[in-house]
């Protein structure tokens, strides 16, 4: 069986439903039954927990940590586990079949969850970008522009085209920065293959 992930990320905040896939492939000609373990049962919902895999077929695995209060503490303490096994071919109990397994059947991979939160950068991005869409906003609603005001010396039109530029690339540096996040951790996952 082959896990796609050593790692889980988990990106913050962590005040709604955070979910990550797994993927498993049966590289084998046999068909293969597996089950995941955690850590933290209480912290996460694991859609499906358990299964069997056809020869030659991926199953997604969906793992959705619960909201939480965020302790940077916890950062790396939650693990799971994949234990798989050759399906016998009369199998009807899968819960029987885990009981009755032998331990040199099993094979398993680890997998560490690791926390994300997003960084003081993305906050500050964050924060820029609605103290300028207030500002507009509220020279709006008081039927001044930025020019009337005499602090600026463009129309809405400018303001807003300027606006609209500032948001595009505060989205695309979002996306630059995930996908940097990403390739660094990447660099320290590898597949791992039982």
């Amino acid at each position: 069986m082959t896990v796609s992930k050593v790692l889980l990320m988990c990106a913050g905040p962590f005040t709604d439903v955070v979910t990550t896939n797994l993927k498993l492939r049966n590289p084998s000609d046999k068909r293969v039954c597996f089950k995941v373990k955690t850590t933290a049962p209480r912290r996460y919902c694991v859609r499906p927990n358990s299964g069997i895999v056809d020869p030659g077929a991926t199953v997604t695995i969906s793992v959705m940590l619960q909201p939480f209060d965020y302790d940077p503490n916890e950062k790396s303490k939650h693990k799971f586990m994949v234990q798989t096994i050759f399906a016998p071919s009369n199998v009807n109990d899968l819960e029987a079949m885990w009981k009755d397994a032998k331990p040199d059947d099993l094979m398993d991979s680890k997998l560490r969850c690791v926390f994300e939160m997003p960084s003081d950068n993305d906050k500050m991005n964050e924060l820029e970008s609605t103290k300028a869409v207030s500002v507009l906003n509220a020279s709006k609603a008081d039927g001044t522009s930025g020019a009337k005001a005499g602090s600026l010396s463009m129309d809405d039109t400018e303001m807003r085209k300027l606006m609209e530029e500032c948001k595009r690339l505060q989205t695309e540096v979002g996306k630059l920065l995930d996908e940097n996040r990403q390739l660094k951790v990447l660099e320290n996952v590898c597949i791992c293959t039982n």
